[in-house]
């Protein structure tokens, strides 16, 4: 997978042997102060649990309700108290330039936790990640996931 370059400072292969793991992984990062204004970024194949992840997540952080996929919607907004999230999925883009005509811009901007799927599509529209997380398929339930800081608030996420 071509990965745009950013800086790594600290990364971690996890194996999650099923969606419990996945589950897990996402609670404990919830509950990460530095949470509240990450960019995190959700790569992987299709069916490689992008998703679900950001679900999961979601609800670790309080949403509740349906949490729709943003595949066809582009931006699938949440509003917590005391926390914007903004859950994107470039999957359709064709272009970069697609990402300022969505008016993507502003969203980065504010505070908030941003969670892109599909991130590659968007390729030098996106500022850089705190955290860069990569599923890969490893069994019917299991993936193996590389997690990387590419930030100091990237660090503080992994703890």
């Amino acid at each position: 997978m071509d990965l745009p370059h950013s800086t790594i400072l600290e990364t971690r292969t996890l194996h999650w042997p099923d969606e419990a793991a996945c589950a897990a992984f996402a609670a404990a990062l919830a509950a990460r102060p530095a949470i509240r204004d990450a960019f995190i970024e959700l790569r992987g194949t299709l069916g490689a649990g992008k998703t679900t992840f950001a679900r999961h997540l979601l609800r670790a952080l309080g949403v509740q309700g349906r949490i729709k996929s943003p595949s066809y919607a582009l931006l699938e907004p949440y509003e917590l108290p005391g926390l914007a999230i903004a859950h994107l999925d470039f999957y359709r883009f064709d272009d970069p330039r697609e990402w300022d005509d969505a008016g993507l811009r502003d969203t980065f901007a504010a505070p908030g936790l941003k969670l892109a799927e599909w991130p590659e599509h968007a390729a030098g529209a996106l500022p850089p990640p705190d955290l860069r997380i990569e599923l890969r398929i490893a069994g019917d339930t299991a993936r193996d996931v590389v997690v990387s800081a590419c930030s100091a608030r990237g660090q503080e996420l992994l703890g």
